[in-house]
């Protein structure tokens, strides 16, 4: 990461401030001065969490979440909103353990499994369908020192070619600290407010009349 933050700061600063902001935010860079930093480090969403108490669900197939272009990587993205709300970097020594799509997937069948049978596309019984297109997944700086998780996502519920409703969801949750670790920490919180959203809303639709 260091790399591509040095690059945004001397491109957003004069080059005096340029470094001094580069040595304020070595914290961010997540290189200097700790030698575990070096290492290529890889984090998913952790531990499924106990679904809330709630109403059991019919059968729904999960589709693959897709995403688009720039989310189809193992990075880890950041964006310094404080500095230039346009423009995105990445991690140089952290990443995923997949896609952010790949993730969201395994947690979104993981956690509606706790509430009833969750089949896939390949499956062959007639079921409503869920379809989930990722459209942000990113840790953001509102400062130096502070940033969050983001998630936002549009989900489709489909059966036999009819759309039975749709709803695009966002969560974000805070970071515990303003490196990698804390994105990937926030990431994780605000993908479990997500699919909990998710659960929610499909457990208000008429699934049982569209079996």
């Amino acid at each position: 990461m260091a790399r591509s933050l040095k690059h945004s700061i001397h491109r957003l600063y004069p080059a005096g401030a340029a470094l001094a902001v580069a040595l304020a935010f070595g914290m961010l860079a997540g290189c200097a001065g700790n030698p575990a930093a070096l290492s290529n480090v890889r984090y998913d969403l952790g531990p499924v969490p106990q679904a809330a108490t709630s109403g059991p669900l019919p059968a729904v197939k999960v589709l693959d979440v897709t995403a688009p272009e720039t989310l189809a990587s193992d990075k880890l993205i950041y964006r310094l909103s404080y500095a230039d709300a346009q423009q995105t970097a990445s991690y140089a020594n952290s990443r995923w353990t997949m896609m952010p799509s790949q993730l969201l997937t395994q947690r979104l069948r993981d956690a509606l499994s706790q509430r009833g049978t969750v089949l896939t596309g390949a499956d062959g019984v007639s079921a409503p369908v869920l379809k989930v297109d990722l459209n942000e997944f990113e840790q953001i700086f509102d400062s130096q020192t502070q940033s969050h998780g983001a998630v936002t996502a549009r989900a489709t519920l489909i059966h036999r070619g009819k759309v039975l409703a749709q709803r695009t969801f966002t969560a974000s949750a805070p970071a515990s600290s303003a490196d990698a670790a804390g994105g990937a920490q926030a990431l994780a919180a605000a993908s479990d407010d997500l699919v909990a959203q998710i659960s929610t809303w499909l457990g208000a639709q008429a699934l049982v009349a569209a079996q």
